[in-house]
């Protein structure tokens, strides 16, 4: 960081989000923001990702004078409802075979608050992921190796499940992993971050 050396904090305890940040080489501490992920009424996936990254972000941040905090939230829709993560292999088949042959959209937003200054930086990275048609022996086949039981739609595209999709469009491929490095990065560099 610039002059005064401030700490940066990742306002998460996920280690997908944290085995993103380390690709930037930056020392960074984790801290768990305790908020409330409650849905609000009408509240459109993105505007929710982005509350919730805020809040992230300000939650961890609370005492805090020399720091810059990085906040997240990742909110996956299939046709208007939200896909949480599934927590067990029922559930996680289930989201995988209400997703064959359709499309799921990631939504995920990050929050850079900089304490030294009170300025606060905001994006929302939009991926859209296309399934194949899948076999229920094939989300059996998945679910057994992979296990993603703590990731919303219930895949890892890093890992095996890629497998399962005809395609994947974005604009910054960390943004379905968790944390959308392209756009972070940049925000960091205006808060005085160095990065190559």
């Amino acid at each position: 960081m610039n002059e005064a050396t401030s700490r940066l904090i990742l306002g998460s305890t996920s280690r997908y989000r944290a085995d993103l940040l380390r690709r930037l080489g930056l020392d960074f501490t984790m801290r768990a923001p305790a908020v409330d992920e409650q849905e609000l009424a009408g509240e459109q996936a993105p505007a929710r990702a982005l509350r919730l990254a805020r809040a992230k972000a300000e939650a961890a941040a609370q005492g805090e004078h020399d720091v810059v905090v990085i906040g997240s939230d990742q909110v996956a829709e299939l046709g208007g409802s939200i896909l949480h993560k599934p927590g067990s292999i029922e559930r996680a088949h289930a989201q995988l075979r209400a997703s064959s042959g359709h499309t799921v959209a990631f939504h995920t937003a990050v929050c850079v608050r900089d304490t030294r200054t009170g300025q606060t930086h905001t994006h929302v990275d939009h991926t859209t992921v296309h399934f194949r048609d899948l076999q229920d022996a094939e989300i059996h086949r998945y679910l057994a190796l992979e296990q993603p039981l703590d990731c919303a739609g219930s895949f890892k595209c890093e890992g095996l499940g890629i497998t399962l999709f005809t395609r994947i469009e974005t604009r910054d491929p960390t943004a379905l992993i968790g944390l959308p490095l392209i756009a972070l990065a940049q925000m960091l560099r205006d808060c005085g971050v160095e990065l190559p």
